[in-house]
């Protein structure tokens, strides 16, 4: 039983991360614009991401608690991409790429650099929700922000509480999942709520 679960949790998180910034990336190409969103968030993301991918191949956890992290990545860096193309400043681009590049190989350079740097992950994450917050607050408008992008994300991260339990137990791995589920609901919330508050000004 414990088994069947741990697979659909595992399968279930691959599958939804597979198109989980999908329709984030749909809303901004049809639309024209990234209104709404912050590109402060998305880098941090990116770079939560890129260090919690780094600290699991690192230690060599159990491939299956983390593989969604690379198709994650990859849709991050395309959405920034598109937000960047939109706002008309492309050209940073490859100065981010550059300086996310060298991290990735720095931060295993000594052993307490990763380590530091996993703990520092959840603190990093945590304050890209809440730059798309305040962002969203600031501007009292959901524009183009994708409210399934964010109902898959607090379901992946519900999921991955459960494959940790299971597997690894790793404490630091659990306080991020638990504090990125109460973000994202946070976000998702808002998002929502403007997105009503906009219907009815209509």
């Amino acid at each position: 039983m414990s088994s069947a679960i741990f697979d659909f949790a595992n399968y279930s998180t691959l599958l939804v991360c597979m198109v989980l910034k999908f329709p984030q990336i749909f809303s901004v190409f049809k639309a024209g614009s990234a209104k709404g969103l912050s590109v402060k968030s998305l880098l941090l993301e990116l770079t939560g991401f890129l260090v919690f991918l780094k600290y699991q191949m690192h230690y060599e956890y159990p491939p299956a608690t983390y593989l969604e992290y690379p198709i994650l990545i990859a849709q991050d860096v395309i959405l920034m991409l598109c937000i960047f193309h939109y706002n008309g400043t492309l050209k940073k681009a490859p100065l981010y790429l550059g300086i996310f590049v060298v991290g990735w190989y720095l931060i295993t350079f000594r052993k307490w650099i990763i380590n530091v740097a996993m703990n520092m992950c959840t603190f990093i994450s945590a304050a890209s929700k809440l730059a798309q917050l305040q962002c969203l607050w600031q501007t009292k408008d959901s524009g183009q922000v994708s409210a399934l992008t964010w109902g898959m994300a607090v379901y992946t991260c519900i999921t991955r509480i459960l494959t940790t339990l299971m597997t690894t137990g790793d404490f630091g791995v659990l306080v991020r999942f638990v504090v990125l589920t109460v973000l994202n609901s946070w976000v998702l919330a808002t998002v929502l709520y403007y997105r009503k508050a906009g219907k009815k000004q209509v």
